[in-house]
């Protein structure tokens, strides 16, 4: 079985994001690990309209372009980590819509967050665990929240995110939990599609 690739999802497109350095953190720790393949995936990258189509990619193909491709693009992996700002207690929209532009691509695969904000990105982790449970995807206990005194001392240049240990422990366990949900639900999902080639036989 080929290893599991891993997609960590950049989950603001503001020109002043602090997105960019937990993703880069998150990716190097990430991109250690043996037992899978890591990409970046940008938001940015994938500019879509607010969601306006006649419904769910589930019932009915999407017409955008550009959700066409990001649904192939979210279809490449086999796992998620989304970096998640907290804006008035809940996640940034661009990150919402692009996971309601996607359906069955997200099912059977496991998710984490590494949140930030005022207590750490927690009510926008909480938020996006029920979507994922409702895309059936399988969203991991571990995960990284980057509370609001080591956001403000990374953000003012005082400190980088590879010198907070609690944090470096945290992101290890989260990306150890998605590597083996990854690997455990892969396998399941390849066994599945045995199953359907050998009824159809």
């Amino acid at each position: 079985m080929s290893k599991p690739k891993i997609a960590i999802i950049v989950g603001s497109t503001r020109a002043a994001r602090f997105a960019d350095v937990p993703t880069q953190w998150i990716a190097k720790i990430a991109k250690s690990h043996a037992d899978i393949d890591v990409e970046v995936v940008d938001l940015r990258d994938f500019p879509l309209p607010f969601f306006d189509e006649v419904a769910s990619s589930a019932w009915v193909p999407s017409t955008n372009e550009v959700a066409q491709r990001w649904q192939k693009k979210v279809a490449e992996f086999d796992g998620f980590i989304f970096t998640a700002a907290e804006y008035n207690h809940g996640p940034t929209a661009v990150l919402k819509n692009a996971i309601d532009y996607a359906a069955n691509e997200w099912n059977k695969k496991p998710a984490g967050f590494v949140g930030y904000g005022s207590v750490g990105g927690a009510r926008a982790v909480e938020q996006l665990r029920l979507h994922a449970v409702e895309l059936q995807m399988a969203p991991v206990k571990s995960a990284v929240h980057i509370a609001w005194g080591d956001f403000l001392a990374v953000r003012q240049g005082e400190k980088k995110l590879e010198d907070l240990d609690h944090l470096n422990q945290a992101a290890t366990a989260l990306v150890n939990d998605v590597a083996w949900w990854a690997k455990a639900l892969k396998k399941a999902r390849d066994a599945d599609v045995v199953d359907e080639e050998i009824k159809a036989a």
